[in-house]
């Protein structure tokens, strides 16, 4: 059932009320649905922070906004590659230098369908070192940040959690056997909403309100994800699904990030929000259905312990 919550036509930025003073730091913001996020954004005068691997086509985005937005919009990046750790010290040490505050952290940025098994320079499997590894880290250097600001956390996932294995496969992180460019993306958007979930359950157990975490998933939007990682073929398939009624545009792929961020009346933290229309792909924004392989305890604990461990990382709470 599509969720009209927001009216016959879900959330859309229509809602968005005038962002002046607030902060967006957005992982992965040069192109597709976290491009477009941040102009949603700008349009309501926010300030945007984009992480970036690519400099070059940061600054060709940021060219775009501005001529869109005037040369006041407050929209800049810092230098990050989610799948390198040091990067990512790098920029968050750069991030709390610089950015004062932080109403929300959108963790957008994703690698997918890599077609063979490649390392990280970490030494962990691409997908799950980019999508989970590298943002874990990230989330809990900008933490305290977040957490002055009252700001929140959203975790972009996918519909690819359910997809694979519906769990995390521990004796075998890295896919030393049995790769496939999908059930590996699949483990590592599972990984990310597993996080997300267990620092609710974590912020809970401290007794702590100044932060609250959102899961969402863009649908199927024609954004350059599968076209930046995905095989030749996988490329073609997805560039025909762009032609149909499918798959919509990336601006309405961002639309359930950005709701994430701002929308002021959601209450609800253990939930997965996106479209709710046909198989949850298109349609209306809100909230549409999680299920509980995305939660389960043990595994989550498990994995939260794990990626402490993997980047080097004591989360205090």
């Amino acid at each position: 059932m599509a969720d009209t919550t927001f009216g016959p036509k879900g959330w859309t930025p229509e809602r968005l009320v005038d962002q002046s003073g607030k902060t967006y730091v957005i992982t992965g913001a040069n192109a597709g649905a976290g491009f477009q996020a941040a102009r949603i954004l700008l349009k309501k005068n926010a300030k945007v922070v984009m992480l970036n691997r690519s400099a070059e086509k940061s600054e060709a985005a940021i060219a775009d906004l501005k001529q869109e937005f005037g040369g006041q919009a407050d929209v800049s990046f810092i230098r990050m590659d989610l799948s390198v750790l040091g990067s990512v010290r790098e920029a968050a040490s750069e991030v709390l230098k610089t950015v004062p505050r932080i109403d929300a952290l959108i963790n957008n940025a994703a690698i997918a369908q890599v077609p063979t098994r490649e390392l990280t320079v970490d030494g962990f499997e691409s997908q799950l070192g980019t999508n989970h590894y590298g943002h874990f880290l990230l989330n809990g250097l900008l933490f305290d940040r977040i957490a002055e600001s009252k700001g929140r956390i959203v975790v972009v996932a996918s519909l690819g959690y359910n997809m694979g294995l519906k769990t995390i496969k521990f004796d075998d992180m890295n896919w030393a056997e049995g790769y496939g460019a999908n059930t590996a993306y699949s483990q590592s958007k599972l990984a990310q909403m597993m996080f997300a979930y267990e620092l609710q359950d974590r912020l809970a157990a401290a007794g702590r309100k100044d932060v609250e975490v959102y899961v969402c998933h863009p649908g199927s939007s024609a954004t350059s994800l599968i076209t930046t990682s995905g095989s030749r073929t996988m490329r073609f398939i997805w560039w025909l699904m762009t032609k149909t009624p499918m798959v919509q545009t990336a601006e309405q792929g961002s639309y359930p990030e950005v709701m994430c961020a701002t929308e002021e009346t959601l209450t609800e933290q253990r939930a997965l929000y996106g479209p709710t229309g046909r198989m949850e792909t298109v349609g209306p924004v809100g909230k549409g259905t999680l299920n509980p392989h995305a939660h389960d305890k043990a595994v989550m604990a498990r994995l939260w312990e794990m990626s402490e461990d993997a980047v080097r990382f004591d989360w205090k709470l």
